[in-house]
C-alpha cells in the first residue's frame, strides 16, 4: 500500500449499507454502522498509527508512519485502556508491520526490517537489523508470524503500473524470524499490504491495492487468499486475466486498502484508508458491505477478545473499540 497524502473530500459523507436489517446508524465516538455494535475511544494521540501487535502480557504495541514526513514515526505501547501512547523506540521510517516472535518485537519499515529485545520497561536493550532490504528503501508492509514459524511480509512495487527492477517487489516474502533464508512466497501483487491467517487454519488472506492509471478500468481494491508459489500478474493483470488467480472479495476502487484481522471463522474486515470506513467480506460467499464509517483513514485493525475489536484512524490518532452487542 502507498499512503495517499490526500484523503477523498467525500469521505465523512459515506453512508453505511448492507450492514444488516436495522440499518445504519450512530454507534458512539463519532462512527457509524449497524445497531448491535458499539463503538468508543480506547486511546488517542498516535497521529499516523499504521499498525497494532498484542504481547504476551496483553498490553498494545503500535508503530506510527508518516506519509512523506517521518519525525513521529516509532514503536509506542499503550499499556492499557485509556493510557498515553509512550514511544518507546525511534529511529525508524515508514514502519507499517509489527509482530511478536518469542520475547522478540519484529518491526517492518522503509528497507529493513528490525528486531528488537529485552524490553526493560522503558526502553529495549538490544535492536539490530535482521534484513536489510530486501529492496532499498522499498516499502516493507505489514508482517505476520506463519504456522510453520517462518515471517511473511508484503513488499509493495516501487511503481503504479510499471515492471519492478527488484524481483523482491509487488510481491510477499518468507523468512526466518532472524532474517535468514529470505524467499518468494507469492508474486505479480502491486502492493498486498494487510497480512492475516484465518484462525484455526493455515490460509493466508492478503489486502490488495491495484493500479490506479486506469481510469474506468479500474478494479476495485481485493481481499484474495494467498498460496505459495502464485503469481497475480502485475502489472500486465488486474482481474481481468483468467488464468490469474482471483479474489476472495472485491473492495472500493482506489481505497488503499489497509489492515486485515477476522473477527470470527469466515468474516474479515478490511480498512479502507482512502475512503474512510471499514468493510467485511464473508470469505466462504466473497460478499463485502460496508461496515463502519466516520473515520479518517482507519489503517490497522486487531481483535482484542471474542467480539471485541481495535481500529486505528491514521488520520486523527484515535484508536477505537468497537464491541458486538
Amino acid at each position: 500500500m502507498h499512503l495517499r497524502a490526500v484523503v477523498a473530500s467525500s469521505a465523512a459523507a459515506i453512508v453505511v449499507s448492507g450492514c444488516g436489517s436495522s440499518g445504519p446508524g450512530a454507534i458512539g465516538a463519532g462512527l457509524s454502522g449497524p445497531q448491535g455494535y458499539h463503538a468508543s475511544v480506547y486511546a488517542q494521540g498516535l497521529r499516523h498509527v499504521s499498525a497494532f501487535a498484542w504481547d504476551a502480557n496483553g498490553r498494545l504495541w503500535a508503530t506510527a508512519a508518516g506519509a512523506t514526513t517521518h519525525s513521529g514515526d516509532g514503536v509506542y505501547l499503550i499499556e492499557r485502556r485509556g493510557a498515553a501512547p509512550r514511544k518507546i523506540a525511534g529511529d525508524l521510517r515508514g514502519p507499517l508491520g509489527l509482530v511478536w516472535v518469542g520475547d522478540q518485537l519484529i518491526v517492518s519499515s522503509l528497507g529493513r526490517v528490525t528486531a528488537f529485545s529485552d524490553f526493560d520497561g522503558v526502553r529495549f536493550r538490544s535492536r539490530h537489523v535482521i534484513l536489510d532490504g530486501p529492496v532499498s528503501e522499498g516499502e516493507n508492509n505489514n508482517i505476520v508470524l506463519a504456522p510453520n514459524g517462518r515471517l511473511l511480509m508484503g513488499v509493495s512495487a516501487s511503481c503504479d503500473h510499471c515492471v519492478p527492477s527488484s524481483r523482491w517487489s509487488a510481491s510477499i516474502v518468507s523468512f526466518k524470524p532472524d532474517g535468514r533464508d529470505l524467499k518468494i512466497f507469492a508474486s505479480g501483487i502491486r502492493a498486498p499490504y494487510g497480512l492475516a491467517y484465518l484462525p484455526g487454519t493455515g490460509r493466508l488472506f492478503a489486502s490488495m491495492n491495484q493500479r490506479d492509471d486506469l481510469g474506468a478500468k479500474t478494479p476495485g481494491d481485493w481481499l484474495a487468499e494467498v498460496r505459495r508459489g502464485q503469481n497475480w500478474g502485475f502489472p500486465r493483470c488486474y482481474g481481468q486475466c483468467r488464468s490469474q488467480p482471483q479474489p476472495v472479495g472485491v473492495l472500493d476502487p482506489h481505497a488503499a486498502a489497509g489492515g486485515v484481522a477476522f473477527v470470527d471463522g469466515s468474516t474479515a474486515l478490511v480498512a479502507e484508508w482512502q475512503l474512510g470506513k471499514v468493510q467485511r467480506v464473508d470469505v466462504a460467499t466473497g460478499k463485502a458491505s460496508v461496515l463502519l464509517t466516520g473515520f479518517r483513514n482507519p489503517l490497522p485493525v486487531t481483535v482484542e477478545s471474542h467480539g471485541t475489536f481495535l481500529i486505528g484512524d491514521w488520520g486523527t490518532g484515535r484508536l477505537y473499540e468497537i464491541t458486538a452487542r
